[in-house]
């Protein structure tokens, strides 16, 4: 399955798959979207996001660890 900027819920939970350790608070968004775009499944252009999504994602990756 290919991801997108709007995929948010399943970027989040390929994040959580691969970092389950990793607290996401600590991320900058900087770094956030370098872990985006390096997602094997990633697949959209990586100008395509902005902060609005990025805190989306950030949230998604909470809830996933709650």
């Amino acid at each position: 399955m290919e991801l997108r900027w709007s995929d948010v819920q399943a970027i989040a939970e390929a994040l959580y798959d691969a970092n389950p350790d990793l607290d996401p608070l600590t991320l900058s968004f900087v770094r956030l979207h370098a872990m985006v775009t390096a997602l094997p499944e990633f697949d959209d252009d990586p100008e395509r996001s902005n902060e609005a999504i990025l805190e989306a994602i950030l949230q998604a990756w909470l809830d996933e660890r709650a």
